[in-house]
């Protein structure tokens, strides 16, 4: 697979911009025969060394704003999202996607056609001496399905190697989403991300039952965070 081209920039204009802030990446190792119903069929699961992952990524989305939109709108959001490839493409595929703006929540349903979902959602900064972290909760409107999760950034990571775990797992700048029986690619841009190891002490969640998956609770994940990175948006475009 190409894992590089996706990085370079797009040409044209962006459809808009965001910041992605304060990023929790939790990672587990799920069989692919699991995963297989729930990803289009067009799409081929990307596995590392044999295995595929599910990453449930809770964040700030700041400064979020469509070219055509003169304001910008700062929101809460998490993700449970799987990898995947399309004609040596790899690129993400979202299983679904919480917000805490009702907007948001419409405008990404309708331009986009992914699987939001409005959501009561709090985060909290915390403090043990020097070390600094995370209370992040989200709930889904009318749902049983939400996310608790405490995290503590550690040491920082250098730069990933293109053929690591990390840039696997962190480094994506493709999506993939699905509208009827058509299959559109749509790619971000940004530069990589600042990583750090993240320890994460409390963690409950309910997404991937909603999502037609086992629960992960009591199953220990692969944890990173960052600070963030600031994102160039670009439109989506039919493969299929």
């Amino acid at each position: 697979l190409d894992r590089e081209t996706p990085r370079i920039r797009p040409q044209g204009r962006a459809a808009g911009t965001q910041s992605w802030c304060d990023l929790l990446f939790a990672h587990w190792r799920v069989p692919e025969a699991t995963l297989r119903p729930l990803v289009p069929s067009p799409l081929t699961l990307d596995t590392f060394e044999g295995d595929a992952y599910v990453g449930l990524v809770p964040f700030v989305m700041e400064r979020v704003r469509p070219a055509w939109m003169p304001t910008t709108m700062n929101f809460l959001e998490t993700n449970l999202r799987t990898y995947v490839h399309f004609n040596g493409r790899p690129g993400v595929y979202f299983l679904s996607l919480e917000a805490s703006s009702w907007l948001a929540v419409q405008g990404a349903r309708l331009g986009w056609g992914l699987p939001y979902h409005f959501a009561s959602m709090d985060r909290t900064p915390i403090r043990d001496g020097s070390r600094e972290g995370w209370r992040y909760q989200s709930r889904r409107r009318g749902a049983d399905a939400g996310l608790s999760v405490t995290w503590w950034q550690e040491e920082q990571l250098p730069q990933s190697d293109p053929a690591s775990l990390e840039f696997f797992l962190l480094e994506r700048y493709l999506l993939f989403c699905d509208r009827g029986q058509r299959l559109y690619e749509g790619a971000v841009h940004h530069s990589p991300y600042p990583a750090y190891r993240a320890t994460v002490t409390e963690l409950e969640e309910t997404l991937s039952c909603a999502a037609g998956l086992t629960r992960f609770e009591g199953l220990p994940p692969i944890t990173h965070c960052s600070p963030g990175v600031h994102t160039e948006v670009f439109p989506l475009r039919r493969i299929v």
